[in-house]
C-alpha cells in the first residue's frame, strides 16, 4: 500500500516550480519513473506517493537538487533529471552540490556557463590549478566545448594573449594536399566543434577579427613543430589519434605563461596499432609530475540526448566482452 508524503514548496518562486515540473509534467514523470511512485505538485506543495519511504527519501534529495541547480542556472533540462536522478542511484548526488558554484564563463549573450556534471567540475577545476590538463572520455562529455570556452574566457580577461587549436587533420595520417582549398580551408572541417564554441562565447564576428589577426589560429598538428609559443592556451583536440612522437613534439612547444589542454576519446583510436597512441603514451610516462593533471569523463558526463549516453554504455559493454573473447 503506498503512502503520501508531502515536500513544501513555499519558499520557492512559481516560475522555478513551473519550471520543476517541466512541460506538461515531463520533468515529474521521469522522477516518478526512476523511483516507482507518484507526484503531484498542487498548491506548492510536493505529494509524493510510493510505497517505500526509502524511494520517498531518494525523490526527496532529487528535489532538493533540482531546486538547487534552478537556483544557479534558472533553468532545467530533461538531462539534467536524469543525470540527477542517475547520481541519486549511484549515492552520488552530494557531490553535485559544488558543480555549479563557479560559472567558466559566459556566452556573447551573457548567460553563465557552468559544468553540469561532476566530471566536467573535476576538468574545470584542474584547468585552473594545472599547466597541461589531458582530458580523455567518450563523445558528449563536452570536454573539447569547456577546454575551448576556458581558453575564451581566458583571452577576454587578458589573461593571455593567443588561442591556438589544433588537431591530427585526417585519422591515422595528415594527408592534407588531398582536400581542395588553403590550409584554413583544409583544416576547418576537421575543427568544427572548436568553432562552435568560440561563437558562443565570443561570437561569429569576433572570432572571424581574431583569426585574422591570428590571436586565434588554427592548425594541424604537422604545422606546430618546430615553434614555442609563449602566453597561449593551445588545445590539441582527437589526441587519440596522435603517435608518441607527435604527441612529445606537440608537449614541447609549450612556452612561458602559456597553458596546455588535450582531448581524446581512447576508445576511437584510429591508427593501425592501438598501443602506439601518444594519448595513452603520454598517461604512463607523465603521471605524477606536478603541474600536469589527467582527467577522465565517462558515459555519466554525458550532456547530449539521453540516447547517446545509452548507446554509449551499449557500445562499452559490447566492447568488453569482445576483448575477453579474444
Amino acid at each position: 500500500m503506498k503512502k503520501q508524503y508531502q515536500i513544501p514548496l513555499e519558499e520557492y518562486p512559481m516560475e522555478w516550480i513551473a519550471a520543476f515540473c517541466g512541460s506538461q509534467d515531463k520533468n515529474l514523470s521521469m522522477i516518478c519513473e526512476a523511483f516507482s511512485c507518484e507526484i503531484v505538485v498542487r498548491n506548492n506543495v510536493c505529494k509524493v506517493l510510493c510505497e517505500q519511504e526509502t524511494d520517498f527519501i531518494h525523490v526527496q534529495h532529487v528535489v532538493q537538487a533540482i531546486f538547487e541547480m534552478l537556483e544557479h542556472l534558472h533553468e532545467i533540462q530533461p538531462r539534467d533529471i536524469q543525470y540527477i536522478t542517475r547520481l541519486e542511484k549511484l549515492d552520488r548526488l552530494s557531490d553535485l552540490s559544488l558543480t555549479y558554484q563557479k560559472p567558466i564563463g559566459k556566452t556573447v549573450n551573457g548567460k553563465l556557463i557552468y559544468p553540469k556534471t561532476i566530471g566536467q567540475r573535476n576538468l574545470f577545476r584542474c584547468m585552473c590549478k594545472s599547466e597541461i590538463v589531458f582530458a580523455s572520455g567518450v563523445a558528449g562529455t563536452g570536454k573539447t566545448y569547456l577546454a575551448v570556452v576556458y581558453a575564451a574566457t581566458l583571452l577576454k580577461k587578458g589573461e593571455i594573449r593567443k588561442i591556438v587549436l589544433t588537431r591530427p587533420a585526417v585519422e591515422a595520417g595528415e594527408n592534407l594536399g588531398f582536400l581542395p582549398g588553403d590550409l584554413k580551408e583544409k583544416v576547418d572541417p576537421y575543427l568544427r566543434p572548436l568553432y562552435d564554441a568560440l561563437y558562443d562565447v565570443l561570437g561569429k564576428e569576433q572570432v572571424e577579427k581574431l583569426l585574422e589577426k591570428e590571436i586565434i589560429e588554427i592548425a594541424p598538428l604537422a604545422y606546430m613543430r618546430g615553434r614555442t609559443l609563449d602566453n597561449a592556451f593551445i588545445i590539441l583536440d582527437e589526441a587519440q589519434n596522435t603517435t608518441r612522437a607527435q604527441m612529445k613534439m606537440f608537449l614541447t612547444r609549450m612556452g612561458y605563461h602559456s597553458r596546455i589542454v588535450i582531448t581524446g576519446d581512447v576508445s576511437q583510436i584510429d591508427l593501425i596499432r592501438k598501443k602506439d597512441s601518444g594519448l595513452v603514451n603520454a598517461k604512463a610516462i607523465l603521471d605524477g609530475i606536478e603541474g600536469i593533471s589527467f582527467v577522465e569523463l565517462t558515459s555519466l558526463d554525458v550532456v547530449r540526448h539521453p540516447l547517446v549516453q545509452k548507446i554509449i554504455e551499449r557500445y562499452e559493454r559490447e566492447e568488453g566482452t569482445w576483448q575477453e573473447s579474444y
